[in-house]
């Protein structure tokens, strides 16, 4: 499983522990889109890749956002770039846990319980991820929200650009597409707010998950996935 690497965190690591007290100009966030769709035969999640610092300022044209948390599942980065990442490694850590002790997967639902869990409980600021995952029960995508409310639903939409994305999603989403449909439609819902959002752009990730595993890919274009 690909992790970040440690060398893009210093400035993140030295914040102040008080969330009151940090200096929201110099924390590097996502702002971003990501969503997540499924589909009788898999999941895709995507996101776009920039990071910016206080909102202004990109700091950041090639952020991967998307990681493998769980044999068949991913997890968005949203929200302060810092805290999505410790969410993401202790999550991926539990469900590794999980399948070592048990000798079998975390189911999905379970996965997404546990991340509501973290997001309630631990200091993760403020951050708001798509889970997207197959397993026995089918396809499953959950948001999570800062508060550690889990919703489950065909697709969903997180992040600043989510209102121009989820109009592209409400009038294309069809259940009976098929996994390539789903990342054409995916990566046009990621697009479509990079004209208007100062928090999302420089390209796109996108994740396919099925009952065989998780493949992400990058791309510097939306042209490149249609």
């Amino acid at each position: 499983m690909r992790e970040f690497p440690d060398a893009h965190e210093p400035e993140l690591g030295s914040l102040p522990e008080q969330e009151g007290d940090r200096d929201e100009a110099t924390v590097n966030k996502t702002g971003t889109t990501t969503v997540g769709l499924t589909t009788a035969d898999g999941v895709v999640v995507g996101t776009d890749r920039r990071a910016s610092l206080g909102g202004r300022f990109v700091s950041n044209k090639n952020v991967v956002k998307v990681e493998q948390v769980h044999p068949t599942a991913v997890l968005t980065l949203v929200g302060s770039v810092g805290g999505a990442q410790s969410f993401i490694r202790t999550l991926r850590s539990e469900a590794n846990l999980y399948e070592s002790r048990r000798g079998e997967p975390m189911s999905i639902n379970a996965l997404a319980t546990l991340a509501g869990n973290f997001a309630r409980g631990g200091p993760f600021l403020a951050i708001n991820p798509i889970l997207g995952g197959v397993d026995d029960e089918g396809s499953h995508v959950y948001s999570i929200d800062p508060a550690g409310g889990v919703m489950e639903d065909d697709y969903t939409v997180t992040g600043s650009g989510m209102q121009l994305a989820y109009g592209v999603l409400e009038g294309q989403y069809d259940p009976e597409m098929s996994i390539e449909e789903a990342r054409t439609l995916a990566a046009q819902a990621i697009n479509a707010p990079t004209e208007r959002d100062t928090g999302s752009g420089n390209g796109l990730a996108l994740a396919t998950v099925t009952g065989d595993g998780v493949e992400v890919e990058t791309f510097d274009s939306v042209d490149d996935v249609l």
